[in-house]
């Protein structure tokens, strides 16, 4: 379960890489005058709040397939026979 932080405006704004980092483990939560304000979150965790789907391109994506090697047989040329019309 993601953990809440919570910062001060005034904290927020001394120490913006600080907040940064720690959305790494769940949403920022930052107050203003003690109370809740705003709420900082990880682009990840916003696309997945907002339940958008990746497409088919990046679920297929394989960032590691240049390692993977592959030499396809070729094809050879008595397989295709030619086309006879009456």
């Amino acid at each position: 379960m993601p953990m809440t932080t919570t910062v001060s405006s005034r904290e927020f704004n001394q120490d913006l890489s600080k907040a940064k980092k720690a959305t790494q483990r769940g949403p920022v939560v930052i107050t203003d005058r003690g109370r809740p304000s705003h709420v900082l979150l990880t682009y990840e965790a916003y696309e997945e709040m907002l339940g958008r789907r990746r497409n088919i391109l990046d679920l297929l994506a394989m960032p590691e397939a240049d390692a993977i090697e592959f030499e396809p047989p070729r094809m050879l040329d008595s397989i295709f026979k030619p086309v006879e019309f009456e």
